[in-house]
C-alpha cells in the first residue's frame, strides 16, 4: 500500500503551490486556489484528508473541475464544493455506488485541491488517491492515463454546476466507451453551465474489478506537496535551477531551465466553443520588447503544448514534456489562467508588469509517455496548432 499520509491546510497550501509549477501551465488558477485555500481556514477548517495508493477494493473515481480557467475567473471554495456535492450526487444516483475514495484526474492548483476538499466534505468517509493521470496538466482527457486498455471504461461521466443545491443544479450524465468520446460530448455541456463543471468519471468499483488500479501515476500529490513546501519555506525566493533541480529529485524525472529571468510582453488569449482557453504568450529577455535580444513564443490550448525560439526552427520544448512556469521575482509558479498571468503582463497597458518569468522543461512521466494513444492525442493537439514536426523521444 506505501505510505499513509493526513494533509491538513498547510499541506493543501503546498500542493497547490508545488501544482502551480509542475501543472505545465494549466490545473486551474494558483491565484484562485490560495483564495479557496484560505477560505477553508476561514471556514474554521482544522481536519485531515487520508491520502495514499489506491487499494484496489474501494469504490472510487476520478473528481475534477473540467473547463475553462477564465470561465471560473476567482472561483471561490462555495463554488467548488457546490460542483462536487452536485456530481458526486449524480455520479452516486446513477450507479448506485457511494464513492470510498476520490483521485485527482491531473496535477494542477485547482485539480489538484479538489479530490481533497471533496473528502474534507465527507467527514472522513473519503479518502484521496496519492496519484493522478498524467504527472502535469492536460487539455484534455485522452491525454491522461486512465485511457489505457487495461483501465476502466471513462462512463458514466456525470457533470453538474454549482447551484447551491442539486435541485437548481444543471447537470449530465454522459456515456461513450473512449476518453474521447466523453470530451467531445462534455465540452458542449460545460459551455452550457457557462465554461466550467465539476466532473466524476472513471468510476471503479466491483463491477469492473475495481479498475482504477494501475491505471495511474503513482505518488504525484505527494511530489507537489514535497515542492510547495521548499518554495514556501524559502526565506528568498529560489533561484530557477534549484528548482529544476528539486523537481528532478522529487519526481525522478529530468528537468532542466530553458528560460531564465525572462519577461512576458505579450498576451493573446481566446476561449473555445468547447470551453478551452487558447493562447500564445511572448517571452522576451527586456522588459521592452523593442531592447529584446530573444524572445521565445509558447503556444497553449488550458496548458503549455510548445514553446520555440524565434531564432530556431527546432522547438524548444514540445508536449506531452512539460513547460512549466516559475518566477525568481514571486518565488511562485502560475498558470496561464488570466488572474494569474495578471502578476507578469498588464493586460490593460500590455506591457510587463517587470515580474521576471523563467520556464522549466520536465520530461513526461514514463507511465504517461507509454499509454497507447497518448503521444498521438498530443500530437493531434499540436498538428491544430500548426506543429507537424517529430514528437520528443521516451
Amino acid at each position: 500500500m506505501g505510505n499513509v499520509y493526513f494533509y491538513g491546510l498547510t499541506d493543501f497550501q503546498a500542493i497547490a503551490t508545488g501544482a502551480a509549477v509542475l501543472a505545465s501551465g494549466g490545473g486551474g488558477s494558483y491565484h484562485d486556489a490560495c483564495a479557496i485555500v484560505q477560505q477553508l481556514a476561514d471556514q474554521g477548517y482544522t481536519g485531515t484528508v487520508q491520502v495514499q495508493d489506491y487499494d484496489g477494493a474501494t469504490n472510487a473515481c476520478v473528481l475534477a473541475i473540467m473547463g475553462s480557467p477564465d470561465a471560473a475567473d476567482n472561483l471561490t471554495l462555495t463554488a467548488v464544493q457546490n460542483s462536487i456535492s452536485n456530481t458526486v450526487a449524480v455520479m452516486q444516483a446513477y450507479t448506485g455506488m457511494a464513492p470510498g475514495a476520490f483521485i485527482p484526474v491531473e496535477i494542477g492548483p485547482i485539480n489538484s485541491l479538489v479530490p481533497l476538499i471533496g473528502a474534507a466534505m465527507s467527514g472522513g468517509s473519503i479518502w484521496v488517491v496519492n496519484g493522478d493521470g498524467a504527472g502535469r496538466a492536460v487539455p484534455e482527457l485522452p491525454q491522461t492515463t486512465f485511457t489505457a486498455p487495461s483501465g476502466p471504461a471513462p462512463s458514466p461521466a456525470a457533470l453538474a454546476s454549482d447551484a447551491p443545491t442539486l435541485v437548481a443544479a444543471e447537470y449530465a450524465v454522459l456515456g461513450s466507451a473512449t476518453a474521447s468520446g466523453i470530451e467531445s460530448l462534455a465540452g458542449g455541456v460545460v459551455g452550457g453551465f457557462g465554461g466550467y463543471s465539476g466532473i466524476a468519471m472513471w468510476p471503479s468499483n466491483a463491477s469492473n474489478q475495481f479498475a482504477l488500479s494501475g491505471s495511474y501515476i503513482p505518488g504525484t500529490l505527494e511530489q507537489a506537496r514535497q515542492l510547495g513546501l521548499q518554495m514556501l519555506q524559502a526565506v528568498t525566493p529560489l533561484g530557477t535551477s534549484a528548482v529544476a533541480a528539486s523537481i528532478q529529485e522529487i519526481t525522478g524525472r529530468a528537468a532542466r531551465a530553458v528560460l531564465t529571468n525572462f519577461y512576458i510582453t505579450s498576451v493573446t488569449q481566446s476561449t473555445s466553443s468547447a470551453s478551452l482557453d487558447s493562447g500564445i504568450i511572448r517571452l522576451d529577455n527586456a522588459q521592452d520588447p523593442a531592447q529584446s535580444t530573444e524572445t521565445h513564443y509558447l503556444y497553449n490550448l488550458n496548458e503549455n503544448l510548445i514553446m520555440y525560439s524565434a531564432a530556431s526552427t527546432t522547438p524548444d520544448i514540445i508536449a506531452p514534456d512539460s513547460i512549466c512556469y516559475y518566477s525568481e521575482s514571486t518565488g511562485r509558479g502560475f498558470s496561464n489562467a488570466s488572474d494569474d498571468l495578471a502578476q507578469y503582463f498588464d493586460a490593460a497597458t500590455g506591457r510587463s508588469t517587470g515580474n521576471q518569468v523563467s520556464v522549466i522543461a520536465v520530461q513526461t512521466a514514463p507511465q504517461l509517455y507509454k499509454t497507447p494513444g497518448v503521444v498521438a492525442s498530443f500530437a493531434a493537439l499540436l498538428r491544430n496548432i500548426g506543429y507537424a514536426g517529430g514528437m520528443p523521444p521516451a
